[in-house]
């Protein structure tokens, strides 16, 4: 049996709304490390909020193929996508 890896956002950061805008915010101590600004689109914050509580990659395809107008492999192609820049951030525990 396949082991279905989950992927949760580190603690540290946080989504904010600033000046219509929904960026990522280092918050304590990961602000000390953290000097950058990360904004997220409507499709980022969508799943940026099922990443806060951690989710495998099956249950963000789900999510996005009831939530958009999607085709599975768009989806799969597009959440990889997400990730690598989550991770490429150091974003991702």
């Amino acid at each position: 049996m396949k082991r279905v890896k989950k992927v949760k956002i580190k603690e540290g950061y946080i989504l904010r709304e600033v000046a219509g805008n929904s960026v990522v915010v280092a918050v304590g101590k990961t602000a000390l490390d953290f000097n950058g600004l990360i904004t997220l689109n409507s499709t980022g914050v969508f799943l940026w909020k099922m990443l806060e509580k951690d989710a495998d990659e099956q249950a963000l395809v789900a999510a996005m193929l009831r939530e958009y107008e999607i085709d599975a492999p768009t989806a799969k192609t597009d959440i990889a996508e997400f990730i690598d820049k989550l991770k490429g951030a150091d974003l991702l525990a």
